[in-house]
């Protein structure tokens, strides 16, 4: 059984970006988004008009000064490899909780169709709440490219930070 990551977050966050459940790289290197094949740092970064960091504290804290959190879908399931398509036996987070935790998140971004899927199946939507698809940020997703990924981002994440 594989288990997904805390939620990076704190009281003043107003928009979390949910991934399904870290790849094998992020597991390994304890950091979400770890595998440098995926570019969700890059649009991150992007977005904001920073530089790339490849510190995983410096990117923690672009997350925290532009009131974004970050977590996954589902907190177990089995799977070999990376590929959503391979889990299993998933049990999701605990979104109720999360939610009465911090009641400033009025944005919710999946970072996949997959995690915007197991949370319709898991937790459901809240009406107090805004949800949306962006693209995925996977090396896999070739079907935009990298710069209209960050058009999309930017569209959709810049206007709530303000």
């Amino acid at each position: 059984m594989k288990k997904a990551f805390p939620p990076i977050i704190d009281i003043d966050s107003k928009i979390l970006i949910l991934g399904t459940m870290p790849g094998e790289k992020s597991l390994e290197l304890q950091e979400y988004y770890g595998n440098r094949g995926n570019q969700f740092w890059r649009l991150l970064f992007g977005l904001m008009s920073k530089e790339l960091s490849l510190d995983y504290a410096i990117k923690k804290q672009l997350l925290k000064e532009n009131y974004i959190a970050l977590w996954d879908v589902l907190e177990y399931c089995e799977r070999e490899g990376s590929l959503d398509s391979k889990i299993k036996n998933e049990i999701p987070n605990d979104f109720k909780s999360f939610y009465k935790s911090y009641p400033n998140i009025k944005n919710v971004f999946f970072s996949s169709k997959n995690a915007a899927i197991y949370y319709d199946k898991y937790v459901g939507k809240n009406k107090d709440i805004t949800y949306e698809i962006l693209p995925s940020p996977s090396g896999a997703n070739a079907t935009k490219s990298f710069a209209e990924k960050l058009q999309i981002w930017r569209e959709k994440i810049l206007p709530l930070i303000g």
